[in-house]
């Protein structure tokens, strides 16, 4: 890049800031390995759901954490 170009960026950044959502910034990606069964498993319920593989984990973890009469008040 060149001093220019470094510049009109700069500009253009300073002029037009990029937008951030907040709520999204609690997010923090963390690497999982999965055996294939596993893998395989979400990539089917991500496929027949149209969910994703953090939100199936995040089902299932809840099922697991949260009694029944409680689930149903959430």
């Amino acid at each position: 890049m060149t001093d220019e170009e470094a510049d009109a960026l700069d500009e253009l950044v300073t002029k037009d800031p990029p937008r951030v959502d907040p709520s999204k910034g609690r997010h923090v990606d963390r690497m999982v390995a999965l055996d294939d069964l596993s893998a395989d498993y979400l990539l089917s319920i991500s496929a027949a759901t149209n969910k994703t593989p953090t939100e199936i984990i995040g089902e299932l973890i809840r099922e697991k954490i949260i009694p029944s009469e409680e689930r149903i008040r959430i």
